[in-house]
C-alpha cells in the first residue's frame, strides 16, 4: 500500500487504503477521512504490517513499505535516535524510522490530524480502542485449570477457523520442531485442510531441532520439506533478504527465514507459522527477568502473582528496566566502546521506548512481562519482519497465535497457569499434551539455533572484510571503526560465544541495509580491518601482541 493525500482530496471516500498480510478481510493497517474531514491512520495492535508516513508541503504520503517512500524525498539523513535503538533491540523503535524524514506508525495506535483550510499539521494520538487497554490483568482471575484447559482449546480452534474460512488449497507451515509451531500444524489437520511442513536445516554443528519437527510430521502424516541453511546460501541471500525486509532487523533469523519462505512459495500461497506463542503465554524468556525482580523488588512484588506500589527509585528507568533492556542482547551498555561521538552524546534514554509496555498499574508481574513482549519483541520485530519477508516472495502469511480473541483471554488467566514452577507456558501444554507427543509437548524450550558466530569465524570470515569495512564504518560515523576488532578479542565485556556472532550480524544488517536499499555505496577496501588476514593468522597475530 502506497498513496499520497493532498489538500484537494475526494471528502467523499472513507477507507482511503488498507493491508492485510494474511489476505484476510480485515485490514490490520489503514488510511481513513472521519466525517469531520479528520485525517486518520492506524496499525493493528498486533504489529504486522507496518505503516509510514511524511509530509510533502499539503501532502501526506503513506505506505506500508519505506523503500516506496524514499524517491519522494529531497534529502536522506539518518535518523539517530532510531539508530541507537537499532542497536539496542535489532530493529528501529517506532514512531523512529532509520530516516529522520519518515515516521513510522506505532502498533495499536491511532493518530489524527483535522485537515481544514490552513494546512494545520498537529498529529493526535491515541491508543487502538478494545486492544491495548484490554492487555491488563483482568478481575476476576481464571484459576480452575480444567476449565482454562478446555476454553483455550476452543480459542485455539476458533482462532484457526477464522483464518481458514477462505481457504480451498493446500497451506504451508512453517515447522521448526517447537511447541507453537507444532500446535498449529496440528489445528490446521484437525481442521480438515492440506498441509506441507518446511523446515530449516542448519547442518550439524548446532544442536539441531530437525529431528522433533520430523516427528511432529510424521504424527500428523503431512509431508516435510527440510531447506538447508548453509553459509554459501546466505551469503548468496543476503541482499535480498536486506531488500525484502525493508527496514534493518539484525537478528540472524532472517536469512534463514527468507530461505524458507522462499522454497515455500513454489507451492503454496497461504503460509502460516507459530509466531506469537511465547509472547501470549510467558515463554522462557521470561525467566531471567522474574528471577531479576525477585531478587531486586524492582516492581515491589514479593510474589508472581500480586504487585505492590514500587519505591519511586524503582521507577522505569531503574535497575529493572536495564536489565529489561539486556534480554534483548545487542549493545545497550556499551555505547561508550560501540559507538561514534555523535551517539554517544545523543543522551536518549532507551528506557522511554519501554514506557508504555511496561507501565501497568495494578498488573501482575508476569502480566507486564507479557505485555511487554507483545508490543516491543511482538510488534516490532517478529511480526512486521515476517510479514515483509513474506509479501516480498508473494506469500500471504497467517498467525493465528495474533488473534485478538485469544490475546484478551490470555489476561484473564492467574499467573500460576501460565508459569509452574520450572515450567514455562503450562496451561497451553496441557491443553495440547493430547494433540502431540509428549517429546514435543513436555521438552525445554529452545531458540532457533543459527550458528552464526560459527559461521563468522568460518566460512564467512572473508566475507566480514567486505561487509564491515572500516571505511565504511569511519564514513558513516555511526559506529567505532574497530568495533568488529574489539568484539573478537573479547574487549567487550560479556560479549563471547553466540554473541560474537549476534553483534557482528547486526553491523552487517545496518551496513548492506544502507548499501541496498539507500543506494549508498561502499568505500573504497581499507585493510586495517582484522578479516583481511586468514582467521588462524589474525588471532595468531592478536595472541602475539599480548
Amino acid at each position: 500500500m502506497g498513496m499520497g493525500l493532498g489538500s484537494d482530496f475526494d471528502w467523499d471516500l472513507q477507507i482511503l487504503g488498507g493491508l492485510s498480510a494474511g489476505g484476510l478481510p480485515q485490514l490490520e493497517t489503514w488510511v481513513a477521512l472521519d466525517r469531520h474531514h479528520r485525517l486518520i491512520w492506524s496499525r493493528d495492535p498486533l504489529g504486522r504490517v507496518p505503516l509510514y508516513w511524511f509530509r510533502q508541503k499539503t501532502t501526506v504520503w503513506f505506505s506500508s513499505r519505506l523503500q516506496w517512500l524514499i524517491p519522494l524525498l529531497s534529502t536522506q539523513t539518518i535518523d539517530l535516535a532510531g539508530f541507537y535503538g537499532y542497536t539496542c533491540f535489532s530493529y528501529v523503535p517506532t514512531p523512529h524510522s532509520p530516516l529522520n524524514e519518515i515516521q513510522a506508525v506505532r502498533a495499536g495506535a491511532w493518530e489524527q490530524v483535522d485537515w481544514q483550510g490552513e494546512f494545520a499539521f498537529v498529529p493526535q494520538v491515541r491508543s487502538h480502542p478494545g486492544s491495548l487497554k484490554t492487555w491488563r490483568s483482568q478481575r476476576p482471575q481464571l484459576t480452575n485449570e480444567a476449565v482454562a484447559r478446555q476454553q483455550l482449546q476452543q480459542h485455539l480452534k476458533s482462532a484457526i477457523e477464522r483464518q481458514t474460512l477462505d481457504i480451498q488449497e493446500p497451506v504451508g507451515v512453517f515447522l521448526s520442531g517447537g511447541l507453537d509451531s507444532s500446535i498449529i500444524a496440528a489445528l490446521l489437520v484437525q481442521a480438515g485442510i492440506s498441509v506441507k511442513a518446511y523446515s530449516l536445516d542448519f547442518g550439524e554443528r548446532e544442536t539441531s531441532e530437525l529431528p522433533y519437527a520430523e516427528s511432529v510430521a510424521q504424527h500428523l502424516g503431512i509431508p516435510l520439506q527440510i531447506v538447508r541453511a548453509t553459509p554459501d546460501r546466505i551469503r548468496k541471500a543476503l541482499k535480498a533478504t536486506v531488500q525484502a525486509l525493508d527496514t534493518p532487523f539484525g537478528d540472524g533469523v532472517t536469512i534463514p527465514l527468507y530461505l524458507l519462505k522462499q522454497a515455500a512459495r513454489d507451492e503454496v500461497r497461504i503460509i502460516f507459522n507459530g509466531e506469537n506463542g511465547d509472547q501470549l503465554f510467558a515463554g522462557w524468556t521470561n525467566k531471567p527477568l522474574i528471577a531479576a525482580s525477585v531478587y531486586s523488588r524492582a516492581f515491589g512484588s514479593d510474589t508472581l502473582g500480586k504487585s505492590a506500589p514500587a519505591p519511586e527509585a524503582d521507577r522505569p528507568g531503574d535497575a529493572f528496566t536495564q536489565q529489561y533492556l539486556k534480554t534483548f542482547h545487542r549493545l545497550y551498555g556499551y555505547e561508550s566502546q560501540a559507538l561514534g561521538a555523535k551517539l554517544q552524546a545523543l543522551g536518549q534514554d532507551p528506557a522511554l521506548w519501554l514506557q508504555d509496555a511496561l507501565d501497568s498499574e495494578g498488573d501482575s508481574l508476569l502480566d507486564r512481562l507479557r505485555r511487554a513482549s507483545l508490543m516491543l519483541k511482538g510488534a516490532q520485530n517478529i511480526q512486521p519482519r515476517a510479514t515483509q519477508l513474506a509479501l516480498s516472495l508473494g506469500l500471504a502469511i497467517r498467525s493465528p497465535f495474533c488473534d485478538p480473541d485469544l490475546t484478551q483471554w490470555t489476561f484473564s488467566l492467574d499467573s500460576h497457569l501460565m508459569l509452574r514452577g520450572n515450567c514455562e507456558k503450562y496451561i497451553l501444554k496441557r491443553a495440547v499434551e493430547d494433540w502431540l507427543p509428549a517429546e514435543i509437548v513436555w521438552r525445554e524450550k529452545r531458540g532457533m539455533g543459527v550458528p552464526l558466530t560459527l559461521w563468522c569465524l568460518q566460512e564467512l570470515w572473508s566475507d566480514l572484510g567486505q561487509w564491515l569495512n572500516p571505511a565504511d564504518l569511519r564514513e558513516s560515523r555511526l559506529w567505532q571503526a574497530d568495533l568488529p576488532a574489539q568484539v573478537l578479542q573479547g574487549r567487550l565485556g560479556g560479549i563471547q560465544g553466540r554473541r560474537v556472532g549476534e553483534i557482528l550480524w547486526l553491523m552487517v544488517m545496518w551496513q548492506q541495509w544502507q548499501q541496498q536499499v539507500l543506494g549508498r555505496p561502499a568505500a573504497p577496501r581499507a585493510w586495517d580491518h582484522p578479516f583481511w588476514l586468514p582467521r588462524r593468522l589474525w588471532f595468531a597475530v592478536q595472541s602475539g601482541r599480548s
